[in-house]
């Protein structure tokens, strides 16, 4: 309930900008920070959020997470202005980030090795799910409940989580106690914040000055130089490092993380150039146009529940490989497809093989990432993999958005067809990745928790 929920959060508002600019009196800037805002305060804390679970025990951060949620989304229904709802949504964002790590952490914890591939599926059917749901979702609730109906369902939904959370989740501690270092805290903090700023709201700034002096570039190197202290005092850290640098001495975990974040690269750049095509090329409205996602999101979902069944029984790497050449080939297939005049039913085709392509991929990768760590690295680990993938759409996004801006003078199929390019090649990445885990499994097929 809680996956599910953060996912839709993510895509659901899309449908509803027009209204809610109008409702609000808003203006444009103030609606793309309506969904940064969210994005930023989602990606920053992972990491952390994922190293808290490791500490106090990955169900009470779950519970604080739902809570925060639940309460931010009711604050985002009755916002009576854009600043209003712009904090909500940040806040609704790093409640999501409590959320995000502690559900595949608590996966690994309550499943050994050799049974984990079954709710690892069923965990990324359900992200796949509320993507599906997010465009029809969120168009059905505004023509029927209006803008804020969108937030309103959060609240039963989210309280129910709560209260299922609370009597049926178990409550894993860790057996000492453990303080999170504040400077750590905030260096990775404020770094990722300043990358993954500038690289989501550079075009905004036509990467140029942001306020006074500073400049996007500025920015960038500002995280950067945050990042580069960080990861220092990683190295120098002989207790408790935020991060714990041993975890990248793990060749599988590093090549799944590496796999994750050119996915998350891959599908950050694949939807906008394809949305402004089939609204722009093609003159559909943008009802039709998310809805000719929805069989491929379903589709992925199913796969998904495949996928880890599959990675019980077999190397997961297979999975994983095939879901990456699947999208390589859908998403290639795509790039030939795409003319003036061509019928969305003549796409649906290589959206449903790209679909199943994302099912195959994700379950098998989250095994991969985490079946031979040891257990007080599990929340640390899935921070860091949710970490990648969520930078990796970000930085995704912004690429395909500057090959559309340089192929302005280009018409808009050659300009998608561009943008398009990136992705295939992040995919190749990905598939590349998979070649590099070793598939050992040192947990024995034991239960880490």
């Amino acid at each position: 309930m809680s996956f599910f929920m953060i996912g839709l959060d993510a895509t659901i508002v899309n449908v509803a900008i027009p209204r809610i600019q109008h409702a609000l009196h808003a203006t444009v800037n103030d609606m793309v920070w309506v969904n940064s805002a969210y994005a930023l305060c989602y990606a920053v804390p992972l990491i952390a959020a994922g190293r808290l679970g490791d500490r106090v025990g990955p169900k009470r951060v779950l519970l604080a997470g739902l809570g925060g949620f639940t309460l931010a989304s009711l604050t985002c229904a009755v916002a009576p202005g854009p600043g209003v709802l712009i904090a909500a949504r940040a806040v609704q964002g790093l409640s999501a980030a409590l959320i995000a790590p502690q559900t595949m952490a608590l996966i690994v914890h309550m499943f050994p090795a050799d049974r984990r591939g079954r709710p690892l599926g069923v965990w990324g059917a359900v992200g796949g799910a509320s993507m599906a749901a997010g465009p029809l979702a969120g168009g059905l609730i505004v023509a029927t409940l209006g803008w804020r109906g969108i937030f309103l369902v959060n609240v039963p939904v989210g309280a129910a989580g709560w209260l299922a959370a609370a009597r049926l989740v178990p409550d894993r501690r860790p057996l000492t106690h453990h303080q999170l270092d504040l400077w750590d805290t905030v260096l990775s903090g404020a770094g990722l914040f300043a990358v993954v700023f500038a690289v989501q709201s550079g075009g905004l700034y036509h990467w140029g000055t942001v306020a006074g002096p500073l400049t996007v570039g500025w920015i960038i190197a500002l995280g950067l130089g945050c990042l580069g202290v960080f990861v220092l005092r990683q190295h120098r850290n002989p207790g408790e490092p935020l991060m714990p640098l041993r975890l990248f001495r793990n060749r599988d975990f590093s090549a799944a993380s590496a796999a994750g974040g050119a996915m998350g690269c891959a599908m950050g750049g694949l939807f906008l150039p394809l949305m402004i095509y089939v609204q722009g090329t093609l003159r559909h409205p943008p009802l039709e146009a998310g809805t000719v996602t929805v069989p491929m999101f379903v589709l992925s979902a199913v796969a998904a529940r495949g996928a880890g069944r599959w990675s019980d029984r077999a190397d997961p790497r297979l999975p994983a490989a095939a879901g990456f050449a699947l999208l390589v080939a859908g998403t290639g297939s795509l790039v030939m497809l795409l003319r003036p005049g061509t019928s969305l039913w003549a796409l649906l085709p290589s959206l449903l093989i790209a679909g199943a392509g994302i099912g195959l991929v994700s379950a098998p990768l989250a095994r991969i990432a985490t079946s031979t760590l040891e257990p007080g690295l599990v929340g640390v680990a899935s921070g860091v993999f949710s970490t990648a993938r969520q930078i990796g759409g970000a930085f995704g996004g912004a690429a395909t958005g500057a090959v559309l801006q340089a192929a302005v003078g280009a018409n808009t199929t050659s300009a998608t067809r561009a943008a398009l390019l990136f992705p295939v090649a992040m995919l190749l990445i990905g598939l590349a990745c998979c070649a590099l885990v070793t598939g050992q499994d040192r947990t024995g097929g034991r239960a880490t928790g």
